[in-house]
């Protein structure tokens, strides 16, 4: 296709669009970050929004420079977890945060393609039976193992039906004590409804993003094109998110009759409009940069991911 469909993708982007991925974004991000505190405060390790959502726009800017596009997840949950006094046990609650919010991403995708028309419809219920047979090879395997002994795998997998079911623990500094588990009433219809949210502010950012791109495709199906280039960008082999985000969309487009050229032109725009919109997160590493240059603050400001970190996590950290 040549360099084309990249040129158009960036003369297309206008303020107006920059604006909208913005407003869309700021929701997302603070529905990312609530749901990332619930899953904090049921694995025993707090955090307070406000906290939580610059500590969110952080990662959101590194997953969208760095390669694999997950760094920035781990450079939030280190971080966390440090702050915490248990760094195994933050980094546990941001991959719970993210695997929920990717399995929510993928069950809504499939009902979407499921219901709407998409080039992707007839092999779907081929690709769902591979999945449940997959998943089911996978708890076969971790039956066995846990009945088998003490192995690291057996430990991981304990560790996880803990995570999920909950127990209580002793109190210590930074946690909440009594650990509710992920599976707990009060807290997976509130992951869910948060990861709904965030796939849906997403979805509407691209809609946007193809549209001034010149997508005249009918509102159904463009969503179910999207949908598909945005189950993509989750493949941990790009560099913040490019590479199989066009991929996809070239592919999706062209399937669908729409030109791949259409489709690269959109992600392209999709992905600057995204980058403009998490931006935020550049000047709060940077104004850590400098607050760590110039050393500890005053008593009581707040600094990293905490909005005021106990004294016990701070002379930890």
């Amino acid at each position: 296709m040549g360099a084309a469909p990249f040129e158009d993708g960036l003369r297309a982007v206008t303020w107006q669009a920059v604006v909208a991925a913005a407003t869309l974004t700021v929701l997302t991000t603070v529905c990312s970050a609530w749901r990332w505190r619930v899953v904090a405060r049921a694995l025993g390790v707090d955090i307070g929004l406000p906290g939580a959502v610059g500590a969110y726009y952080r990662s959101l800017f590194l997953n969208s420079v760095l390669p694999g596009g997950v760094l920035g997840d781990v450079h939030r949950a280190v971080t966390h977890g440090r702050r915490a006094g248990d760094v195994a046990r933050g980094v546990r609650a941001v991959a719970w945060e993210r695997l929920w919010g990717q399995v929510i991403q993928a069950i809504v995708t499939a009902v979407v393609l499921l219901t709407l028309p998409s080039p992707v419809r007839p092999v779907l219920p081929y690709v769902l039976a591979g999945v449940v047979c997959v998943a089911g090879c996978a708890a076969l395997v971790a039956r066995g193992a846990d009945r088998r002994g003490r192995s690291r795998l057996t430990r991981a997998i304990r560790a996880l039906a803990v995570d999920l079911g909950g127990q209580e623990a002793p109190p210590r500094a930074g946690t909440r004590g009594r650990r509710r588990g992920l599976l707990a009433a009060g807290v997976w219809p509130r992951l869910t409804l948060a990861s709904v949210l965030v796939v849906a502010g997403h979805t509407a950012t691209f809609v946007i993003a193809a549209r001034v791109a010149g997508c005249t495709a009918p509102l159904g199906e463009l969503i179910a094109l999207l949908m598909v280039v945005q189950t993509a960008v989750a493949i941990p082999l790009s560099i913040g998110g490019w590479g199989p985000r066009e991929g996809a969309a070239a592919w999706a487009f062209a399937a669908a009759g729409l030109g791949a050229a259409n489709g690269v032109k959109a992600a392209i725009l999709y992905a600057v409009l995204m980058l403009a919109a998490v931006s935020p997160g550049a000047g709060l590493l940077v104004r850590d940069a400098v607050r760590r240059r110039r050393g500890p603050g005053r008593p009581g400001e707040p600094t990293g991911t905490d909005p005021a970190p106990r004294p016990m996590a701070a002379a930890r950290g």
